[in-house]
């Protein structure tokens, strides 16, 4: 488990704020040469979006009104904390417009030649599972506390907290004794 006290704060590529890495693959890995990296970052102004080459990348909006996105080639996306995630070629120019003041985000992206990735936002009010058959798959705690439990234990999530499991994980099990949301994210191999 990775817990939120140890997550990394480094400057984002671009030096326009700062990002929290939650985890990257493979371990230690830069920013340059990652397989797949979670993250968030506290977007206080309008600004350009850091480039990354080959890399998709998928963005969330944790707390605030939320942004509007130009993506070059796709137009202009709003994301709020209601929507669906975006994905989004890094590669492609990007800007954003705070709809409302500061934003708080989950960025997840992937070297498309190497990984893919997907990103869902779950309510967790009774229990519910899942197979872990990805090459990696984790389970962010975006509120409240979240049980985790498989055949090889369970785990107790807090707020940002992060479980990583592999493919051979197995079925999991999420519960919260008051509602709750997770992240859900996994990565398969290109």
């Amino acid at each position: 488990m990775l817990h939120a006290a140890g997550h990394r704060r480094m400057p984002w590529k671009n030096g326009g704020g700062e990002t929290t890495e939650i985890a990257v693959s493979p371990e230690g890995a830069s920013i340059d040469d990652f397989d797949w990296r979670v993250s968030m970052a506290r977007v206080e102004r309008d600004g350009p979006f850091s480039v990354f080459p080959g890399v998709d990348r998928t963005l969330a909006i944790l707390e605030g009104q939320g942004i509007m996105l130009d993506v070059e080639g796709r137009g202009t996306l709003t994301l709020t904390r209601a929507s669906e995630p975006a994905t989004f070629p890094a590669d492609a120019p990007t800007s954003c417009a705070l709809i409302a003041g500061p934003i708080l985000d989950l960025n997840v992206m992937s070297r498309r030649d190497r990984v893919s990735h997907t990103v869902d936002i779950l309510a967790v009010s009774a229990p519910m599972k899942f197979l872990a058959g990805a090459r990696d798959t984790l389970v962010l705690c975006l509120e409240g506390t979240v049980d985790i439990a498989g055949d090889t234990g369970s785990e107790t999530l807090s707020r940002f907290d992060c479980l990583v499991a592999g493919a051979s994980s197995g079925a999991l099990q999420l519960d919260a004794a008051v509602p709750a949301r997770v992240a859900l994210i996994a990565f398969q191999s290109a």
